[in-house]
């Protein structure tokens, strides 16, 4: 007496490990790097959101003098971001983190209206320079929790951002204290990373 056995189950048998096999490639395949440059004028909370980002402590944070480097993991990217502080003596330094950046991210105080036209300037400069040519933009407009905050609409419209033509860009509303917006902004990053790769 003779069992055959069917060709199918052996067929997803075969299958089945070959799945496997794949899965166990792609869990041990290391996450993609990509640099973040991380800009804004001092006082932005530019700190604050990498702190926020990296889920560390924000109850104590001092202006940056020079640059934090952080890395997170986010979607299967290792995200490396570099702060860079935005006091007006260290932004001609600014230029010299350009090179190879994947992610343009640049943080507004929604709440510093009186700053809005410096803001704005400064942006401008960035989106001229050759080395950021077509990197994409995430604009965090942050501070949302303060009452005085100008809403993100507000905010694209006194910038001209619709006049933005040669990249992808994104305003986001946020508060780097609470922690609202962040992660929707991070997807942006992420789905505009993963566009830029392929």
């Amino acid at each position: 007496y003779q069992i055959q056995c069917p060709q199918s189950n052996l067929s997803s048998s075969w299958l089945f490990k070959g799945l496997l096999s794949i899965l166990r490639k792609l869990k041990s395949a290391p996450d993609q790097e990509v640099r973040i440059l991380l800009l804004g004028l001092d006082n932005a909370g530019k700190t604050t959101l990498l702190k926020q980002l990296a889920s560390e402590d924000i109850s104590h944070i001092t202006p940056t003098q020079g640059f934090n480097i952080k890395s997170v993991q986010s979607q299967g990217f290792k995200l490396n971001v570099w702060d860079i502080g935005g006091q007006r003596k260290i932004r001609p330094y600014w230029r010299n983190y350009f090179e190879n950046t994947d992610i343009l991210i640049y943080v507004i105080d929604s709440a510093d209206r009186k700053r809005f036209e410096e803001t704005g300037q400064e942006l401008a400069e960035l989106l001229e320079e050759e080395k950021l040519s077509c990197v994409p933009v995430l604009i965090f407009a942050n501070k949302q929790d303060l009452l005085t905050a100008a809403p993100a609409s507000e905010i694209a419209e006194g910038l001209n951002l619709h006049t933005i033509r040669d990249r992808v860009w994104q305003i986001q509303s946020c508060s780097a204290l609470t922690g609202e917006g962040v992660q929707d902004g991070m997807n942006w990053v992420c789905k505009n990373v993963n566009a830029k790769k392929k």
